[in-house]
């Protein structure tokens, strides 16, 4: 019995989920906004408004709880598949530059790119000012699409294969990448790949960026395959790292392949279809990280441990409750603010989709 004892705690160390006390209630939502269609990405500026990308093509502004009825800005985009306007990010310095970055799906000559441009606002509107990265492929879909600034002030891109794995592992293209760039779209001097916007590679269709509040470490969601090449379903999180390779199409999910980087947490044979993620960084999730998933329909939580380099419990709160979900961002309230994207084609919309949702999270 002793010997059985001793095996079986072994076993217990071995595994990823933590026997840590951790809170478990689910927080109460409150529908912010209604109507919105196809919602893809939010920001905050600092005077409280929120911007947020409709798929379609137009950028949208949440002022005191209300959508304003004009879009901020509208885009000529190529509204297909899955692309169409995608991303947006708020300068660090918007007070001083009302700059916004966005996203988008574009078509030239029967083709699909994608690029990212930055906008200013001139008299309450957005008007383009520059383009900060042209020529990355683009298709009906796996078009990547989320942009954040980081804590190092540079602009990072996360761009999907394109429908053509291989590209992911050539370091010439710009699919299937985490790009890093300056504001001004030039090249960081200190990137791993001189000369080139390239950051990590090896990716199939990466749609969120978070990084950890105590760290700075980076972590970005990734779709794995849906049947391409024989392959289910290997939906990822990673630790993305300079100069590292994550393996897509060599490898999925987990791998003992020294080549490439493992992500730290993956769905196997289920299918999340991440998207959006954020840290919470205040109250007793200070250092959560919690992602939105599309197919999954839930909003998954993730606490890490050993340094973040490993997952220590990994939970999916309001599954089915709201369907799809998109994008998840802390707003300047400690509060996580959720897309739905059930207008999309793929989801069940109600009468009132797609919303805004606010998730108050306990601060102790």
């Amino acid at each position: 019995m002793k010997k059985i004892f001793l095996f079986l705690c072994g076993v217990l160390l071995l595994l990823p989920i933590s026997l840590d006390a951790a809170p478990q209630e689910e927080p109460q939502v409150e529908v912010l906004v209604r109507n919105l269609e196809i919602p893809w990405a939010l920001d905050f500026a600092p005077d409280g408004r929120i911007f947020l990308t409709e798929r379609p093509g137009r950028i949208r502004i949440v002022r005191d709880g209300r959508l304003d009825p004009r879009p901020w800005a509208t885009l000529p985009v190529a509204h297909v598949g899955e692309g169409g306007l995608l991303g947006l990010a708020l300068s660090p310095e918007f007070s001083r530059t009302s700059y916004v970055y966005v996203y988008y799906t574009y078509q030239r000559d029967s083709q699909l790119w994608n690029r990212v441009v930055r906008l200013v606002e001139r008299g309450g509107q957005g008007v383009v000012d520059r383009v900060i990265i042209d020529g990355i492929p683009g298709a009906f879909v796996h078009d990547g699409g989320r942009i954040k600034f980081g804590p190092d002030g540079k602009l990072y891109v996360t761009t999907g294969d394109a429908r053509n794995p291989s590209l992911a592992q050539d370091r010439t293209s710009l699919a299937g990448k985490i790009l890093r760039v300056n504001p001004d779209g030039s090249i960081p001097t200190d990137n791993p790949f001189p000369g080139s916007p390239v950051y990590s590679y090896g990716h199939r269709n990466p749609q969120g960026l978070a990084w950890h509040p105590e760290t700075g470490a980076l972590y970005a969601t990734e779709h794995g395959p849906s049947g391409e090449r024989g392959l289910c379903c290997h939906d990822e999180v990673n630790l993305v790292q300079k100069g590292k390779n994550y393996g897509w199409p060599e490898v999925v999910g987990y791998s003992q392949d020294q080549r490439f980087v493992s992500p730290i947490l993956e769905s196997q044979n289920d299918t999340w279809a991440p998207s959006g993620a954020a840290f919470a960084t205040r109250g007793v999730w200070r250092g959560t990280l919690f992602f939105t998933a599309l197919r999954g329909q839930a909003l998954h939580r993730v606490t890490l441990q050993n340094g973040g380099q490993r997952v220590g419990r990994h939970d999916e709160l309001y599954r089915g409750r709201f369907g799809r979900l998109r994008d998840v961002v802390e707003g300047p309230d400690g509060a996580l603010y959720v897309l739905t994207s059930n207008r999309d084609g793929r989801g069940a919309p109600a009468p009132d989709d797609d919303r805004l949702l606010r998730i108050r999270l306990p601060s102790r």
